[in-house]
């Protein structure tokens, strides 16, 4: 009788939480670099604002809970929580604002919860829906206008300024709409000839933001190379994007060409650094793609008839809700079956 020499599972080290936030860190960089070169620095200001806030928050709440601070500081999350929100408010969007996001997103979507691995929704899209909803004109009259930082941005200094002053109302000058929102309300009276004009759209497909894209793509790739997150929830997410544009947008003159669906907004960093979020997400490679394109489907549908010309936030929220759905039919595979089993022990279907 033939031996078959089998090599058994081994387990490896494994990486710990504060290391891969680091990775997502860094991977935001080139990002968050490109934000700032082609938009000035009100990025970097919301990011460093964010983060400050988010460590502070933590760190009050685990004193109250009574855990060790120092403990769960270190694991980083905080600061991604902080970061994702500073990537993703307006530029010129006053401190409060700020705050009450981060805030939102720490102590009422984390903490209270029990804190890390328990939370079932997205911290940050969470603080971010909370002040679209309860702030709509300091969140859609904030956004810079396309100006590189060494010719036509507003400096350091008058950013600051712009942002400590706690205005809600847009400054002349230096903000306009975004390429999503210009293109969703101006294409119901005018065509797609009319409504590119180079003051928001530039040459290419929409001025600044596709290098914004582009850059959180390189950085996304960089976390799918490092194992830190998979490929499945971004090809899911992007995919469902594009099916919903090529089979209900196709005409330029009626609805956002997907070119603007791709790289104008914030559709690469809620590919690759929102929805990738392992603690809400879908939890095997089969429902991560059901999960991904759900968001995608959402984003579409939400950005051509919804009211909100990008809506990264509320589609990844909306899925969250369906995950428990998502993960009680799409299980993985256990070692030693040959097939997956649904639900848990005496309640399998």
């Amino acid at each position: 009788m033939a031996l078959v020499q089998q090599s058994s599972p081994h387990t490896h080290k494994a990486r710990p939480t504060s290391r891969v936030m680091l990775w997502v860190m860094i991977a935001a960089l080139p990002g968050l670099l490109a934000q700032t070169l082609f938009f000035g620095w009100g990025n970097l200001i919301n990011v460093i604002l964010c983060i400050a806030v988010a460590v502070i928050s933590e760190a009050a709440l685990l004193r109250l809970r009574k855990k060790p601070v120092a403990f769960f500081i270190r694991d980083n999350t905080a600061a991604v929580t902080g970061l994702l929100l500073g990537l993703s408010l307006p530029q010129f969007a006053p401190w409060w604002v700020s705050a009450v996001a981060v805030i939102s997103a720490i102590v009422v979507a984390k903490q209270l919860y029990g804190g890390l691995g328990s939370n079932p929704f997205n911290p940050a899209m969470v603080g971010y829906a909370l002040v679209l909803v309860s702030f709509p004109v300091a969140m859609t009259t904030n956004w810079a206008e396309p100006a590189m930082l060494w010719g036509g941005a507003p400096g350091f200094g008058e950013t600051l300024e712009t942002i400590a002053s706690g205005q809600q109302t847009a400054v002349d000058g230096w903000t306009m709409a975004t390429p999503l929102d210009e293109y969703k309300h101006k294409i119901v009276s005018h065509t797609s000839a009319e409504v590119l004009n180079p003051e928001i759209f530039g040459d290419g497909i929409a001025k600044g933001w596709e290098w914004v894209n582009a850059a959180f793509l390189a950085g996304g790739l960089l976390l799918i190379g490092l194992g830190i997150i998979s490929w499945h929830i971004p090809v899911g997410f992007l995919g469902g994007l594009i099916l919903m544009s090529l089979a209900f947008g196709n005409n330029a003159d009626l609805y956002t060409p997907l070119s603007l669906h791709l790289l104008a907004g914030g559709t690469m960093l809620g590919a690759f650094f929102i929805a990738t979020d392992p603690v809400s997400a879908a939890t095997s490679h089969q429902g991560k793609l059901i999960y991904g394109a759900g968001i995608g489907i959402l984003l579409y549908l939400i950005r051509t008839w919804g009211s909100y010309p990008d809506a990264v936030a509320f589609s990844v929220l909306l899925m969250n809700f369906a995950v428990p759905f998502i993960d009680y039919y799409t299980p993985p595979r256990t070692y030693g079956h040959h097939k997956a089993r649904r639900g848990v022990p005496g309640n399998r279907g």
